[in-house]
């Protein structure tokens, strides 16, 4: 019997990974709750989501899971017990363009690359896309406009 995974989420209290799947032979939906075990506002998400995906009795149901989502959530678990709301959690998965990345440690650098890579990915317009176009010119206007600079200026290459 195979499962394919329909949505995944989180339940609170207690902490859990909520899977709704269904079963590929009945094409009956089902709900998982799977606790998250020995987590506090301390622990690595990476270690305890690729703990759950590789746990013997939920393996199966999360092969249709990327390691990521379930990353995801438990960051939101982690969040939770920080204190944070569930708005806050989610607004802090999206990358903020005035954000100094520099300030950020090894680990958050690399999870916010992670996520743009993915942002990206997903925005990309490839040329089977339908609206795909091949030479595509967009004039960016500013509002305080720039005064022209000397070395703006074009410059006849012939004198070189």
């Amino acid at each position: 019997m195979s499962f394919l995974a329909k949505r995944c989420g989180v339940k609170f209290d207690p902490p859990s990974i909520v899977l709704v799947y269904e079963e590929s032979d009945t094409k009956k939906m089902r709900q998982r709750i799977m606790p998250v075990r020995n987590f506090s506002k301390f622990s690595d998400c990476n270690k305890a989501a690729e703990r759950l995906k590789n746990n013997e009795r939920h393996r199966v149901y999360l092969e249709g899971v990327s390691r990521k989502q379930l990353e995801r959530l438990h960051v939101v678990l982690r969040d939770r017990l920080r204190g944070r709301t569930l708005e806050e959690s989610l607004a802090a998965m999206e990358p903020d363009p005035d954000e100094d990345l520099n300030k950020l440690g090894d680990d958050e650098l690399a999870r916010r690359k992670a996520r743009m890579d993915e942002l990206f990915e997903r925005n990309r317009k490839r040329q089977g896309d339908p609206d795909f176009v091949y030479d595509l010119e967009v004039e960016f206007h500013t509002e305080d406009a720039k005064e022209p600079c000397s070395w703006d200026e074009d410059e006849s290459d012939d004198e070189v």
